[in-house]
């Protein structure tokens, strides 16, 4: 298949604006923002963790980073003011299910006040050509359907983190529909839904990959939670592939690429959680797994699985790592964590690589 339609050429000294670069997610943008040359600003709490990707890949050294709180609608509007950004990526965000329910508040403020802040600051200023707003396949009302969610199936969610992504996205809809679809603001805006992903530098609680290498590092068993769950794994590299993909198309076509997006991975690594740490545990070489039944065992949907076919047609993007693939590079990741930041950035540069290759070969 090859690579996509959009060159990732078009990022060459752009400048551009992350929020949340401090995140996992957000941090491995800036890394792959950086290597393309271009001009990366990011806007976000301080990382959380002295082992996060953003602090042992020493990005704070590559990237201008600014301490800032989303919810803070005058401290993101004076950031774009300054800086001036082509494209936004929107990664700021409360990210974790089961921390929406001991800080529901938060949650919702964060990822919806959070969304229209960046929103209404974009709408502000003449500078920004795109938006990337990322929310989460969680945004879909659940009906535990064995085939994937497509982009057009209704918003919803439970649980408070579910909900305040559908909202996010009704709120981006509302935006693009009422401000940057005419002549008046060519800003072209687009948001995106990726599933589970992980790699190195991740260490947030109560997610399954950061649990499992907690444990195999300590030579301690893995608990499962919810080992029948089926979730959609991806490496980091496939969405912000994704991500990278429809941030060019934007700048390039313009707004014939708003909209939702879905950035999942393929069928072979849409795969129940017990499966996942079995192949995590071969792939490491050792260790074990318990399963434990927690009253929170329901507080989590069990199918999960995304539709890819908008983003293959439309934007000839297609996720590359299978999930061993995807798990040998998240183990090298983790394994280098204390080596010094120079030396970590370096690999996630070679991985970047390593997938490019890869992705040109499917």
């Amino acid at each position: 298949m090859g690579m996509n339609r959009f060159s990732l050429q078009e990022y060459h000294k752009k400048r551009v604006l992350v929020t949340g670069d401090t995140g996992f997610k957000g941090s491995w943008l800036c890394i792959w923002l950086e290597k393309l040359g271009a001009d990366v600003t990011g806007f976000a709490l301080p990382a959380k963790r002295e082992e996060d990707n953003y602090t042992v890949s020493g990005l704070a050294s590559k990237i201008h980073h600014i301490n800032g709180d989303i919810r803070n609608y005058e401290a993101i509007a004076g950031v774009i003011d300054e800086f001036r950004p082509d494209i936004v990526f929107h990664l700021a965000a409360q990210a974790l299910v089961l921390d929406s329910y001991m800080d529901p508040r938060s949650t919702i403020e964060t990822n919806i006040s959070g969304t229209l802040n960046v929103l209404e600051a974009i709408r502000n200023t003449t500078s920004v050509k795109a938006g990337v707003m990322v929310t989460s396949d969680k945004c879909y009302a659940n009906q535990e359907w064995v085939h994937g969610y497509r982009e057009t199936d209704p918003l919803g969610g439970y649980d408070p983190y579910s909900a305040s992504k559908g909202a996010a996205e009704i709120v981006i809809s509302s935006y693009t529909r009422s401000f940057f679809s005419s002549g008046n603001n060519p800003t072209a805006i687009a948001s995106v839904r990726a599933g589970n992903v992980f790699g190195g530098g991740d260490w947030s609680e109560n997610r399954i990959i950061p649990d499992c290498i907690r444990a195999l590092s300590h030579n301690q068993p893995i608990v499962i939670r919810n080992p029948r769950s089926v979730r959609p794994w991806q490496h980091v590299l496939d969405p912000l592939y994704g991500y990278l993909t429809l941030g060019s198309a934007l700048c390039t076509e313009g707004n014939v690429f708003s909209g939702p997006w879905n950035f999942g991975p393929g069928p072979r690594n849409t795969v129940p959680v017990e499966d996942l740490v079995k192949e995590l545990i071969r792939v490491w070489g050792s260790g074990g797994y318990t399963i434990e039944h927690h009253q929170d065992e329901n507080k989590e949907s069990g199918m999960v699985v995304l539709d890819i076919n908008k983003a293959n047609r439309l934007l000839g993007w297609h996720p590359v790592l299978r999930l061993a693939k995807a798990l040998q590079m998240t183990i090298e990741e983790y394994k280098i964590q204390d080596w010094p930041a120079d030396a970590v950035y370096t690999q996630r540069c070679n991985h970047i690589d390593e997938y490019i290759k890869c992705a040109r070969a499917v």
